[in-house]
This record gives C-alpha cells, structure tokens and sequence, in this order.
C-alpha cells in the first residue's frame, strides 16, 4: 500500500498531464497505477504504467517501480522505458539490486524545506535528485488549485544544464512540472481517473520483460 499524502498510488487510477514542449509540440502522459507488483529485493512494488504521445503519436511507454516503507517514505525502485521512436530502445532502464543500482527516494514521509534526497541511484544510467524547496505554495492547473503544495527543484547530473521544477498536491500526488532552465517545458495534471478496477490486462504489453509482473 502506498498511501503518502504527497504521492499516494492507488490501484486504478489514472492521471492525465497535458504540457507543451520548447518548440511548441503539445504532448500528453498517461499515468496508470495498475493492480499489478513486481518483487524487487525482497519487495512488493507498485507497477505504474506511464505512456507519453507527442502530436497524438504514442513515442514512450514506462514501467515503473514504486514501494513504500513503514515510516511512510516512498521508493522508487527502477523503471523500464521503452522509446518507441528510436528502435524501441531501453535505454535509462534500471532496477534497484542489479548492476550497482539502488532503491531511490520519490517522497519524504515528512517532507521540510531544505531536505536533498537521490531519487534515481543508477550511475551512469539514471541520477536524478531533488532538493525540496517550499512546503506551502499555492498552485493552480487545469484539475484544480491546491495550498500547502511541495515544490521541489530536480536535477540530474547526467543533464547537468537542465532544472525542473515538481509540485506536489495532497491526497493527489505530482500536479505539474515545469523547466526552469535548459528549456521551457510544462506539464499540468488535467484529469483523474479512479475506477478502482484492474485496469492493467489491457496496459501490458507483449515486449514487457517476463519479470514485470505478478498478479496478487
């Protein structure tokens, strides 16, 4: 169960972002908290599928992998991406537990203003860190306005001239993003989906790796 009010998963549901690139393409990623687990290191981890389509073509689809410890802290345990546009490569792949990669932190059980913590743990493959920078602001995106937001700056060390900014809503989770240096980039969360249904038979796909996924 991954029930942190800064970024709760709960099978089911779907979130929808909208965002507009640095040359204008309009794109949309699809967020799906499937009904599905994949043990990592002894873990059960929430599967996420997360598609992104540019001008409406489908160009990346992402498995990933989250857990939650007993203090509420959420872990981002690895993804496997696959770029549709260049081969169906996977690269920046990764999985906590193999070839030197680590379980990374995604949200603070109690999150404060000032804590830096790796997200990613993968060297060479995946870095990305977070720095949280204002646990009060007051957002507004298409879905809604929020108070009491996390805002956070990422930054990955591999794209050392790129900086995002996150913002994260209670009960809700990752409202927007938006690049604040190394482009223009933004993203806003539009739609959520909760069904509560498995939605995940019809999401799986036939180049999934058999590992993937376990049904509880």
């Amino acid at each position: 169960k991954i029930d942190n009010k800064y970024f709760p998963l709960e099978p089911g549901t779907t979130m929808i972002y909208n965002g507009t690139s640095e040359d204008g393409e309009s794109f949309r990623n699809v967020f799906v908290v499937t009904n599905e687990t994949k043990v990592i290191l002894g873990m059960d981890t929430r599967i996420v599928h997360d598609n992104a389509y540019v001008k409406g073509e489908h160009e990346e689809k992402t498995y990933d992998w989250f857990a939650q410890d007993d203090e509420g802290n959420v872990w981002y345990m690895g993804e496997y991406t696959t770029d549709l546009t260049n081969g169906d490569s996977h690269e920046g792949s990764w999985e906590a537990g193999k070839n030197g990669a680590m379980p990374g932190i995604v949200m603070e059980a109690q999150p404060k203003v000032g804590d830096k913590y790796d997200q990613e743990v993968a060297k060479d493959v995946a870095e990305d860190k977070a720095t949280v920078l204002n646990a009060n602001e007051t957002v507004c995106v298409p879905y809604g306005c929020f108070s009491e937001v996390i805002k956070t700056e990422d930054i990955n060390p591999l794209e050392p001239d790129i900086v995002e900014n996150k913002y994260y809503a209670q009960n809700i989770g990752e409202i927007k993003a938006e690049m604040v240096k190394g482009g223009s980039e933004v993203e806003t969360l539009v739609q959520i989906k909760n069904t509560g249904l498995n939605n995940t038979d019809s999401l799986l796909e036939k180049d999934t790796p058999s590992t993937v996924s376990q049904r509880h």
